[in-house]
């Protein structure tokens, strides 16, 4: 899988133990979204360098600056996961983690459910639903380990729609743009003061091929 920068350096940093697997992946997965977009409409980001740079680097990046993921099993829902990132790049990257993609568009969780079949991504499941519903759902309490949202909703209205899915000691990590930071950030610990969660910011960092800057939002702590 070419690209224009180095993606098995950037997996190393993130600690992909298996790199040729998980860059094999990524084309095989890259083939079949585009020919899967042809049909329906999954994805804006069609060009072979924007798809490493703004789908595969920027997924994955989380690892880096959260390491738990790459070494821990973990429960993790993917909340509005859309064609399936990062859902898909971190079921790939790191079969440990138990993996929930989330979104109320049928087709896009079709498309997900599909390419973890023939990816062989046992580690990743598939629920066609809204957040806020499934949020309600006895089964569904205390689930996640991890709750992740990407270009998806403000960070508040992510929250209110998944908080019972999330463990007592549970975590929330948002990817963002610095822009949206700014905007997020006051209103999420607005809503969130009652709960008494803290929320902490990443440090601002570059996608390969200066594709955009990108920041995380996260809970650091939640009372039990």
């Amino acid at each position: 899988m070419d690209c224009l920068f180095d993606l098995e350096q950037l997996a190393t940093e993130c600690q992909v133990k298996d790199r040729e697997n998980f860059i094999d992946g990524c084309g095989r997965l890259e083939e079949l979204l585009l020919a899967a977009n042809r049909q329906t409409n999954l994805t804006r980001i069609c060009r072979h360098d924007d798809f490493v740079n703004k789908h595969v680097a920027d997924s994955l990046l989380i690892a880096k600056y959260f390491p738990r993921l790459a070494v821990e099993t973990l429960t993790l829902a993917d909340i509005g996961c859309g064609a399936g990132f990062p859902s898909l790049i971190l079921a790939l990257a790191f079969p440990q983690l138990k993996i929930t993609a989330i979104d109320s568009n049928n087709k896009k969780c079709a498309f997900v459910r599909a390419a973890a079949i023939t990816l062989g991504l046992n580690n990743l499941q598939v629920i066609a639903g809204r957040a806020r519903e499934l949020n309600r759902r006895a089964e569904m309490r205390g689930k996640y380990v991890i709750i992740t949202a990407r270009a998806v909703a403000e960070a508040a209205l992510i929250f209110r729609e998944s908080r019972n899915m999330l463990q007592s000691e549970g975590q929330f990590i948002f990817y963002k743009t610095p822009q949206q930071v700014d905007s997020d950030l006051p209103q999420l610990e607005k809503v969130t003061r009652k709960y008494n969660f803290t929320w902490l910011t990443s440090e601002i960092y570059q996608l390969p091929a200066g594709d955009g800057r990108r920041q995380f939002i996260y809970s650091a702590s939640v009372a039990l």
